[in-house]
């Protein structure tokens, strides 16, 4: 009986691994091309491999099954190494880390050409870009599945276009009813 409840338990655990949300990531290049094709806005995850709440938001908020399933509908989804030594080619322009140190590849590391692109000073930062891969803003710091669920339907709905003030958005995220679930 002892094997048969181990047993019992251990597929459990397993079946719930195997059932964990994934985000679709496609780098960005991936991403306007998926745009000619589809129109979808891009959030794009500048993260680095020393942050640890880039690591909480990977484990905390991009694997919950209501953010991954909003943002794989709504979305192109990019996850990108802001202090890494990618080459990236976007809007006619190619973006490197002319100061990147491979000894330091877990360590502080120069700021990627792009990251500087998109002023990025802090990680993590996810930056949302509307269907033309212009940027729409920026947003620093880890948020939670309902926190990252009030710009992620800003965005998507265009409510940022109503936002004449910071008060306005202030009194709009006061307001706002989460409905995703931790």
């Amino acid at each position: 009986m002892k094997k048969i409840i181990h047993t019992l338990v251990l597929f459990v655990a397993v079946s719930a691994i195997g059932f964990a949300q994934q985000i679709n990531w496609v780098t960005l290049e991936e991403a306007v091309a998926l745009q000619k094709k589809n129109p979808k806005k891009i959030m794009m995850d500048m993260y680095t491999n020393w942050c640890g709440p880039c690591k909480m938001l990977d484990k905390n908020t991009f694997q919950n099954k209501d953010v991954a399933d909003y943002v794989n509908k709504y979305f192109y989804a990019v996850k990108f190494n802001a202090e890494g030594n990618e080459t990236v080619n976007f809007k006619g322009k190619t973006y490197t880390n002319p100061g990147y140190d491979p000894a330091k590849a877990n360590r502080r590391n120069s700021a990627h050409e792009l990251a500087r692109y998109f002023s990025v000073r802090a990680y993590p930062t996810i930056v949302y870009l509307d269907e033309n891969a212009d940027l729409l803003a920026p947003v620093a710091g880890y948020k939670t599945p309902q926190q990252i669920e009030l710009y992620l339907k800003i965005f998507k709905n265009n409510e940022h276009t109503k936002f004449k003030t910071q008060q306005d958005f202030q009194a709009y995220a006061q307001s706002f009813k989460p409905e995703f679930k931790n």
